[in-house]
C-alpha cells in the first residue's frame, strides 16, 4: 500500500510539473500615471483624482480587486491612497481607472522651498504601489514611475 501511494504521488507531481512546464506564459501588465487633478484642499491636507491605465500583453483577462499607490517628492512620501472597486482589464488590451490620494502639500513645500534655495530646475517624484488581482498564481502587480516636474 504505502509503495501505491509513493507512485501515485509521483504520478501527480509528474503531471503538475508537465502542465507548468507547458503552460501558457504570463507576462507582467505595465501601470502608468495618466493624469493627476486636484479635487479637494485644505490647508493640511489635498485630495487628489488620479488616473491610471494598465495594460495586459496576456492572451487572457485581468481581474483587478484594488489598487494602493503612494506619491513621493523628492524622497518624501507625501501622499497614499487605496481603491477597493473592482475592474477587468481585457486580453491584450488595456483599462484606466481613477483613485482617490490624500496628500500633505506641507512636506512638498518644504522640498520645493528647499529645491528653490539650490537652484533647481525641477524636482523629482516617484509613484509606486500595486494593483492587487483576484488570480490563484499572481496576487499582486506591482509599479514604479519617476519623473520630475518642472519649477519654471
Amino acid at each position: 500500500m504505502p509503495l501505491t501511494r509513493s507512485l501515485l504521488l509521483a504520478v501527480l507531481s509528474g503531471c503538475l510539473a508537465a502542465c507548468v512546464l507547458t503552460g501558457p506564459k504570463f507576462m507582467k501588465p505595465t501601470v502608468s500615471v495618466v493624469s493627476v487633478e486636484l479635487i479637494r484642499a485644505s490647508l493640511l491636507q489635498q485630495s487628489f483624482l488620479v488616473k491610471f491605465n494598465i495594460q495586459n500583453p496576456n492572451d487572457r483577462e485581468l481581474p483587478v480587486s484594488g489598487v494602493h499607490a503612494e506619491l513621493s517628492v523628492m524622497g518624501e512620501r507625501i501622499a497614499s491612497g487605496v481603491s477597493n472597486r473592482g475592474f477587468l482589464v481585457p486580453a491584450l488590451g488595456s483599462a484606466d481607472f481613477e483613485m482617490t490620494i490624500t496628500a500633505n502639500m506641507g512636506l512638498a513645500l518644504l522640498k520645493l522651498a528647499r529645491s528653490q534655495d539650490e537652484r533647481a530646475n525641477s524636482i523629482d517624484y516617484d509613484m509606486t504601489g500595486a494593483a492587487s488581482l483576484d488570480l490563484p498564481f499572481l496576487r499582486a502587480v506591482p509599479f514604479h514611475e519617476s519623473g520630475s516636474i518642472a519649477l519654471r
